[in-house]
């Protein structure tokens, strides 16, 4: 485990392979290791692969008051410089994805290849508000009911009854990591529709057809704005991490390891 301090924080991380670096950035409901642990191996073989933990995940410090999206970028900002030497490929999901977007679109030297999944550039949303206000209402009030809620939002319906009675009374009893409250309640202040068009690296925005968390809509608006970039959807939930895995790693390797940058299906 590595550290870095930037803004009055410490950012801890993961480092594994070589080469060119990869960094992975997570969700508000999970950490590096929770939300890529089982992928890393899958890249290392090419990648110095990255995990950091965002404020408050893992082993990193949050601050007081309310959390930022500046704060989460420079994070990650801080993470890349510290663990590579040049431009890195850069995967964010769910709110990492948010994170990613305005990192390459405010430092465009650290991105060589930028990959978003199951991300979004507002919160304007009605019910987006609407489900992310009951997760971080759920959180601070009955965190017992707050984790089977994030459940069903995170998986599709199929894959989350295709688990049995048993694995899903496991995942509705799991804890998740410390300051998620926060990061959902930031996840309710988003908005980067002023960024996103200023991202200048190859792009692939990756929409999930059964998200209900973060319907792949937005996924389909960031990759409107962003010019020039690809769209690919996978056939998952949310947490497609653990959902999809193979066809996550499919087109990420893909698009991170062609020379043009080509998603190839």
């Amino acid at each position: 485990m590595r550290s870095v301090s930037v803004a009055g924080t410490t950012v801890s991380y993961r480092r594994e392979g070589q080469g060119t670096g990869l960094t992975l950035l997570h969700g508000s409901m999970s950490d590096g290791a929770s939300g890529f642990g089982h992928l890393v191996g899958r890249f290392a073989d090419c990648r110095a692969v990255v995990t950091p933990d965002f404020a408050g995940a893992g082993n990193s410090t949050i601050p007081n008051g309310p959390l930022s999206l500046d704060l989460l970028v420079a994070q990650a900002v801080a993470v890349i410089k510290d663990s590579a030497d040049g431009p890195v490929d850069l995967l964010g999901t769910s709110l990492g994805a948010v994170v990613a977007a305005a990192t390459a679109a405010t430092h465009p030297e650290l991105v060589r290849r930028l990959v978003l999944v199951a991300g979004w550039a507002s919160s304007d949303d009605a019910r987006h508000q609407l489900v992310f206000k009951t997760w971080e209402r759920l959180l601070r009030s009955d965190p017992a009911l707050a984790t089977p809620f994030g459940l069903s939002l995170a998986f599709s319906p199929s894959f989350l009854a295709g688990l049995g009675g048993e694995r899903v009374s496991q995942l509705a009893n799991r804890k998740f990591p410390d300051a998620t409250d926060r990061r959902i309640e930031l996840g309710l202040r988003i908005d980067i529709r002023h960024l996103v068009g200023r991202i200048t690296a190859p792009t692939l925005v990756v929409g999930l057809t059964q998200d209900y968390l973060v319907p792949s809509r937005h996924a389909k608006a960031v990759h409107t704005a962003i010019p020039a970039s690809q769209y690919a959807e996978i056939d998952s939930g949310h947490a497609v991490q653990l959902e999809k895995p193979d066809e996550l790693v499919h087109l990420a390797r893909g698009f991170f390891l062609t020379d043009t940058a080509t998603v190839t299906g």
